[in-house]
C-alpha cells in the first residue's frame, strides 16, 4: 500500500505533462457545462459558472463567469487527472449585480467583464 501512495506522490512532484486534452463540455455534481463557443446558435446549454466566496467574513463574495475552455491535465503516472475550467469572469461590485429579493435570482451585466484577471482557471468539481 505504501508503495502505491509513494509512486502516486512521486508522479504528481514532476508536475503535469505538457500535452493537455481541451474539451468543449464536461459533466460534473450532476450538471452538464458546454464552452460559450459550443453551446452558441443552440436552443438550450450551460456555459455559466458560479464559484462561492471561500472567505470566512461578511466581505465573502461570489464569482460569475462564462466558461470557454475545459481542460484536462494528465500525470505523469496516467492515474491522476485534473479537469479545469477557464473562464472570463465578470465584475461582481455593488452596481454590476442584482439579486432578485423574491426568487434569488443573480442578474450579472454581462458587459461588465473583468480585466486584466491573473487567475482564470478553476476546479471543475468547485
Amino acid at each position: 500500500m505504501r508503495k502505491s501512495v509513494a509512486k502516486s506522490s512521486s508522479s504528481l512532484s514532476l508536475g503535469p505533462e505538457r500535452k493537455v486534452k481541451c474539451y468543449n463540455g464536461y459533466f460534473v455534481n450532476g450538471y452538464v457545462f458546454h464552452t460559450e463557443e459550443y453551446g452558441h446558435g443552440r436552443k438550450t446549454y450551460n456555459s455559466s459558472v458560479c464559484v462561492k466566496g471561500s472567505a470566512s467574513n461578511e466581505l465573502e463574495v461570489d464569482s460569475y463567469g462564462r466558461l470557454e475552455e475545459v481542460v484536462e491535465l494528465q500525470y505523469h503516472s496516467g492515474q491522476n487527472r485534473v479537469f479545469l475550467f477557464k473562464c472570463y469572469w465578470y465584475d461582481t461590485t455593488d452596481r454590476e449585480i442584482r439579486v432578485d429579493p423574491h426568487y434569488g435570482l443573480v442578474e450579472i451585466n454581462s458587459k461588465a467583464r473583468l480585466c486584466n484577471v491573473n487567475d482564470v482557471f478553476v476546479f471543475a468539481k468547485q
